[in-house]
């Protein structure tokens, strides 16, 4: 399964979306500060997701949630996040 493949799942299994989009967009950032080692992916994502979950929290809780379940590949190198949330 690949980077972006393993964050959808997850993101889908915890917050039930009714739309999800995930681009990772690694690759144009290679050798850049963020991504010195040239991966191709797992350093830069784009993500958007409109759940239920979301419904009468803040922005801020919002994305809290999302990095909740975003720390264990924050942890392995991705650094760099676009989030667009809504309910």
């Amino acid at each position: 399964m690949s980077f972006k493949e393993e964050i959808r799942s997850q993101l889908i299994s915890y917050l039930n979306p009714s739309y999800i989009e995930v681009d990772d967009f690694s690759a144009e950032h290679s050798g850049h500060t963020g991504n010195p080692e040239n991966k191709p992916e797992g350093t830069h994502i784009k993500i958007v997701l409109v759940s239920s979950s979301f419904l009468g929290k803040p922005k801020l809780e919002q994305h809290r949630m999302v990095y909740s379940i975003l720390k264990p590949w924050m942890d392995r190198g991705l650094h760099a996040i676009i989030l667009e949330t809504s309910s």
